[in-house]
C-alpha cells in the first residue's frame, strides 16, 4: 500500500538501451487529483547506489534474477523449519536487528520482529517518535548509531530519501520495509505465494487492479529481472511512474501492459491483485478516489471474466466493499491470507540472505 510523501529519486539510472515492450496507457488529460497524486510519487530511479556494497534489499532488481530465485528457495527451506518447530534452528543468535517506522503498522512489525525472534535474534521497535528520523536527528547520523549497535536495519518510512540515506550511511545492511516509493518485501512474499500456489511465477500472468502505487512498482521492478506478464489496469491518470515503467521496459524481461479497461486487462489471468484505492496519506481524497475507481472493484463477475482457476491476492489490509466484495477475498480462489504468512517467511530469508547466511 503506498503512503503519499515527499518527491524524490532513487537508487538505479535508467538504462540506455531501447524499450521492448509497448506499454498501452491512454493519452487522456488528468484531473487535478491524479495529476498531484502521480506528481508526488518518487521515480527511485536516476542517482547512483550506495556505495557501501553491503547487501542491503531497497529495490527487488537491485538483486539479479538468481538471487531472487535463491532467496525464494531458501523461503521454503526458512519455513518448514519454522513451522516443524525446530528450536535448534537459531541462525541469528546473538544478532540485533534496529527496526525503524514513521507510520503504524500490524503486518511489517510483527512478521519482522516474530520471524527474527523465531531464528533466535532480537529485534527492537523504534516508534515514530522515538527517532523522528530527518527531523530530531539527521538520517545519517541515525544509520551511523544503529549500525554500531546492530547486525542490520529494517526500515518503514514515507520517504524513500530517508531509506537510500540509511543504506548509504550504513556499515550494516539495511532491508526496505515500505516507502512510498515501494514495498519489496511483500513482492517477495507474494511471488513465494504464487511459486506454492501456482507452481511458478514465471510464465504467468499477473493482473493488478487499482492505483498505480508502490505495489505497482514493485511489481514493475521485479518484472525487470523475472520474466511474467505483467497488467497494471488502472483509471485514466492514476497510471505509475512513468519512468519506473520504462525502466522495466528497458530491461526486455517481461511484458508490461497497462490497461484502462478492467473486464480487457484480467481476461486469462493467473492472478488478479489488489490494493486498497486512498493510502495513508491519501485518506482526505477518499471520497473524489471512490468516484475515479467506480467500475475497478475486484468482484466476482471480474473474476469470472478471469477464469475459473484465477486466483485472487491483496497485500493487506483491505477496505472490503470498495476495492475488494467479501465474497471474492473469502472466496476458495483468495490466497490471500497464505500471502500475508508469507511475509514473515519471505522476509527472514531475506535478512539471512543480507547477513550472507
Amino acid at each position: 500500500m503506498r503512503t503519499a510523501g515527499k518527491a524524490t529519486t532513487g537508487v538505479r539510472g535508467v538504462p540506455s538501451k531501447p524499450l521492448c515492450n509497448r506499454v498501452r496507457v491512454q493519452n487522456k488529460s488528468r484531473s487535478s487529483l491524479a495529476s498531484h497524486v502521480i506528481n508526488s510519487v518518487p521515480s527511485g530511479l536516476g542517482i547512483d547506489p550506495p556505495s557501501r556494497g553491503h547487501k542491503h534489499f531497497l529495490h527487488i532488481d537491485d538483486w539479479s534474477s538468481e538471487e531472487i530465485r535463491k532467496v525464494l528457495k531458501e523461503a521454503e527451506v526458512v519455513k518448514k523449519k519454522v513451522k516443524s518447530g525446530d528450536a535448534s534452528f537459531q541462525p541469528l543468535k546473538g544478532k540485533t536487528m534496529s527496526m525503524i517506522f514513521t507510520k503504524q503498522s500490524m503486518r511489517t512489525r510483527v512478521s519482522f520482529e516474530a520471524g527474527f525472534h523465531l531464528l533466535g535474534g532480537h529485534a527492537i521497535y523504534l516508534a515514530p517518535d522515538d527517532i523522528s528520523i530527518g527531523k530530531r536527528e539527521a538520517t545519517k547520523d541515525v544509520a551511523r548509531v544503529l549500525c554500531r549497535y546492530n547486525d542490520i536495519i529494517m526500515a518503514r518510512l514515507y520517504g524513500h530519501d530517508d531509506l537510500l540515506e540509511l543504506a548509504e550511511y550504513s556499515a550494516v545492511p539495511v532491508v526496505n520495509g515500505l516507502t512510498d516509493y515501494n514495498h519489496p518485501c511483500q513482492i517477495m512474499a507474494d511471488a513465494l505465494t504464487i511459486v506454492e500456489e501456482c507452481g511458478s511465477l514465471e510464465g504467468k500472468k499477473l493482473v493488478y487492479v487499482g492505483d498505480g502505487n508502490n505495489m505497482v512498482h514493485s511489481w514493475l521492478r521485479i518484472a525487470a529481472v523475472v520474466p511474467f506478464e505483467f497488467v497494471c489496469v488502472c483509471p485514466p491518470g492514476f497510471e505509475p511512474d512513468p519512468e519506473t515503467v520504462k525502466h522495466a521496459q528497458a530491461a526486455g524481461v517481461s511484458s508490461i501492459s497497462i490497461e484502462h479497461d478492467p473486464m480487457v486487462g484480467v481476461k486469462g489471468a493467473d492472478v488478479i491483485y489488489s490494493d486498497v484505492w486512498a493510502s495513508m496519506g491519501q485518506k482526505e481524497e477518499a471520497e473524489a478516489r471512490m468516484k475515479a475507481f467506480q467500475g475497478y472493484q475486484v468482484n466476482d463477475a471480474m473474476m469470472a471474466q478471469a477464469g475459473s482457476g484465477t486466483k485472487f491476492m491483496h497485500c493487506l489490509p483491505a477496505e472490503r466493499g470498495r476495492e475488494v466484495t467479501d465474497s471474492v477475498i473469502e472466496s476458495e480462489n483468495s490466497i490471500v491470507f497464505p500471502q500475508a504468512e508469507n511475509r514473515m517467511h519471505a522476509q527472514n530469508s531475506i535478512m539471512l540472505h543480507c547477513l550472507g547466511f
